[in-house]
């Protein structure tokens, strides 16, 4: 069931790609182009229980080392050190 308006915004939802990104211990992964419903206000993203099972595999590829992945620039700031 596709969402109408985002929960805590209120924004209208409507399909879209997104990226997901996640963290795990010191590594970073980022999946591009991931179908889901965003939101046009915050861009917050709704997956389907479909896309959550792939991104779900491809989690459990990263776990045991199973991807071929391609190194990106990233940055990583501490909002405590930023703000002190």
């Amino acid at each position: 069931m596709k969402p109408d308006r985002y929960t805590f915004c209120r924004g209208k939802i409507s399909e879209g790609e997104t990226e997901f990104v996640a963290k795990v211990g010191e590594q970073i992964i980022a999946i591009k182009d991931v179908s889901a419903y965003v939101c046009e206000n915050c861009g917050e993203a709704y997956y389907t229980p479909e896309v959550s099972r792939k991104i779900d595999i491809v989690m459990k590829k990263f776990h045991e080392s199973k991807l071929l992945l391609h190194p990106v620039a990233a940055g990583e700031l501490s909002f405590d050190e930023i703000v002190a």
